[in-house]
């Protein structure tokens, strides 16, 4: 069977160069939930472009008060964004909106995958009156609600990656709501903003975003080809696949290696049965044409 040293090493430094400074709009405002999963912890931001004006709050984090605190203290607070759905991002959001009135934004999922969204239902303030300019665009993949937020304000643009881009290391595609073919996709989209500064849900903020998703974008491809080379070796199951490929990995990590894992091999069974369609499509357009060329007088056979 392949050795681990087949393919790319586990990433555990951040994939661009870290920001010097954050936009002159963000705060951030970190919640005290270290771990293998959460890295220095979530990351809750605080947007701001006006002073007095009410802020715009990205994922609220823990349900900690402390944290929560620490958040409502930017009052006033208008707006709750969220970047996708997972509890050390959202279990906080019902506290933040007691401590502060604040209207969560409901963001209308879109009708073709990849489309940009539009943020409705958020009541007074709205966010254009804020003095900033925040697009919602769907980046799925970590998981099927994840939403990114391109955000300008000053001539300071910045885009808000939730899990899709983390400040160091890679993130987990989380099988079966995550999908590695929609997560390629919203990574492309993402190299498409060009070289602004990414603000992560975990770890710092990176200067050029499009740096880091070309960065996951090479860095998945690489496991993809480990994976097919570790298969065709005889790992048959996730765990076997994961005990190869993700050998240099801490075991605590093992159980979201393996979501991964499940999520890179659905997309090879789904590369390899759209290969194998179009084969069946092909050979099943060519026959008439060899049935015709062996048939006398250019008849062609019934």
């Amino acid at each position: 069977m392949a050795g681990a040293g087949t393919g790319p090493a586990h990433l555990t430094m951040p994939a661009a160069a870290l920001a010097d400074q954050l936009p002159s709009w963000a705060a951030l405002v970190r919640a005290h939930n270290p771990g293998p999963m959460t890295l220095e912890g979530t990351n809750t931001w605080v947007l701001r472009a006006v002073p007095g004006k009410p802020a715009v709050v990205v994922d609220p984090g823990p349900l900690d008060e402390e944290h929560l605190a620490a958040v409502a203290a930017y009052a006033p607070i208008g707006v709750v964004l969220l970047t996708h759905g997972h509890p050390d991002h959202v279990d906080g959001v019902a506290r933040l909106v007691e401590l502060t009135g604040a209207v969560v934004a409901t963001v209308s999922q879109p009708a073709p995958s990849g489309a940009d969204l539009d943020i409705a239902g958020i009541g007074a303030p709205r966010i254009g009156d804020l003095g900033l300019d925040i697009r919602a665009i769907a980046t799925p993949g970590h998981t099927a609600d994840s939403v990114s937020y391109l955000v300008e304000a000053d001539d300071e643009p910045a885009v808000l990656t939730g899990d899709t881009i983390l400040g160091r290391g890679t993130t987990v595609v989380a099988w079966p709501d995550g999908d590695l073919g929609d997560y390629l996709a919203s990574l492309e989209q993402l190299v498409a903003l060009g070289s602004i500064p990414a603000l992560p849900g975990h770890g710092p903020a990176l200067a050029d975003c499009a740096a880091a998703a070309r960065f996951y974008l090479a860095h998945r491809h690489a496991r993809l080809d480990q994976v097919r080379a570790v298969r065709a070796a005889g790992a048959a199951t996730p765990a076997e696949v994961v005990e190869v490929v993700y050998a240099d990995v801490d075991r605590a990590l093992w159980p979201a290696a393996e979501w991964s894992v499940q999520a890179q091999l659905a997309f090879l069974d789904a590369e390899a049965s759209s290969d194998a369609e179009a084969s069946s499509d092909g050979e099943a357009s060519r026959t008439p044409d060899r049935a015709a060329a062996r048939a006398p007088d250019g008849l062609a056979t019934p």
